[in-house]
């Protein structure tokens, strides 16, 4: 077998463009992968474009060979668009074979994995509209919830801000009672200061964690503010290389840590990861703010890794026509998403959908400008 062609294919979801890749082989097998970059489209589908060639011609069953040879090709670099023709390579390899990537990775730990809902708490940035919208989500049975209430605030906050921010948070905690877990997201906003003293006061809360307070790239700093933080801090999203997680949690800054596996090569990259990370006995929460297709890739991951904690999802929140781009993703129920047994990722890419939802450049999310949390996504002119 062969790879005869690999594709890009981006759709227009109006708070992200999501960018696809499609790698096609000589045996009619066809792989999915994803390199969604927020802002990133464009320079993240001509990367796909300028590295394709390097993969045409090649077995897409040997998956290690081809990563090795892109990652050397990128002069040591680890990138989403060779993250996401590993992925697609994987995809292929469990079609091949008929069997799902779990079982690919040594088999099934788990039936089902627990999410938490993100992306939920669009419309008025008030207390009221955070508490209704939490409330209806644990109606649904969802058992943990992740929120960003700072708005647009920025480096720091003022006793105004603060105030109000800790309204919001009550109201959640008041709507969804003591046994639904909260996760505060802080987008790597804040300065080290700020971040300990936010965290002294969420503990009243009873959240389960304080999600990227500071830049990930910093990571003497994250490891300052987790050691003075009463609350848990997570992080691993913005890190792209297996050093960074090493350092983190060798330095038992935390036990559950957030991998985007876009930025460390696919699936095996995350494989790695969850390795190094059970060695320190800290689980994994992967992170997924993109699509569909990113669920389906991290769930076979949940399906065959045995330290998750608990895994991100916003696919409750998208448009109506996801399930006509995605007519056989697993859908959230009573707060949890099954392991797909279907070979493969376990799902298709409706391309003739997909043309209807083009790429729109203001399709991303301003991030500290008011109203950003509606994600509907940035005006034309902006």
């Amino acid at each position: 077998m062969k790879i005869t062609d690999i594709r890009t294919v981006v759709v227009g979801n109006p708070w992200k463009n999501w960018v696809f890749v499609v790698v096609e082989t000589s045996d009619g097998i066809s792989g999915l992968g994803e390199t969604t970059g927020g802002l990133s489209t464009m320079p993240n589908k001509e990367a796909v474009e300028e590295i394709k060639h390097l993969a045409i011609g090649k077995n897409p069953l040997e998956i290690s060979n081809i990563v090795d040879e892109l990652y050397k090709a990128l002069f040591l670099k680890m990138t989403p668009a060779v993250a996401a023709i590993e992925i697609a390579c994987w995809d292929i390899l469990g079609k091949h074979l008929k069997v799902p990537i779990y079982q690919l990775l040594g088999g099934k730990v788990r039936d089902k994995v627990r999410v938490y809902a993100n992306g939920w708490y669009s419309g008025e940035r008030s207390p009221e509209n955070f508490g209704e919208k939490a409330k209806s989500l644990a109606d649904k049975e969802y058992t943990a919830l992740k929120f960003d209430p700072f708005g647009s605030e920025y480096l720091r906050l003022n006793k105004d801000s603060e105030t109000f921010i800790k309204k919001i948070i009550r109201s959640v905690r008041d709507a969804v009672g003591p046994n639904v877990e909260l996760m505060i997201e802080g987008h790597k906003r804040f300065n080290t200061v700020e971040a300990i003293k936010i965290s002294n006061w969420l503990k009243e809360y009873d959240v389960t964690w304080f999600e990227d307070p500071i830049d990930n790239d910093d990571i003497d700093s994250l490891i300052h503010v987790s050691n003075n933080s009463p609350v848990r801090i997570i992080a691993g999203e913005g890190f792209d290389d297996h050093k960074d997680f090493t350092r983190f949690v060798s330095s038992n800054a935390t036990d559950i840590v957030n991998p985007e596996i876009m930025k460390i090569g696919g699936i095996s990259g995350a494989v790695k990861v969850a390795g190094i990370c059970s060695s320190f006995d800290v689980d994994l929460a992967f992170h997924n703010a993109e699509s569909p297709l990113k669920t389906m890739t991290n769930l076979q991951l949940c399906g065959a890794i045995k330290n998750i904690y608990i895994q991100e999802c916003f696919d409750d929140f998208n448009e109506g026509w996801i399930d006509e781009l995605f007519p056989n993703y697993t859908k959230v129920e009573n707060g949890y998403l099954a392991i797909p047994d279907k070979p493969g990722l376990g799902i298709q890419l409706n391309e003739d959908v997909a043309k209807l939802h083009p790429y729109n450049k203001s399709n991303f999310l301003r991030m500290f400008k008011p109203g950003w949390e509606n994600r509907k996504g940035a005006k034309d002119s902006e």
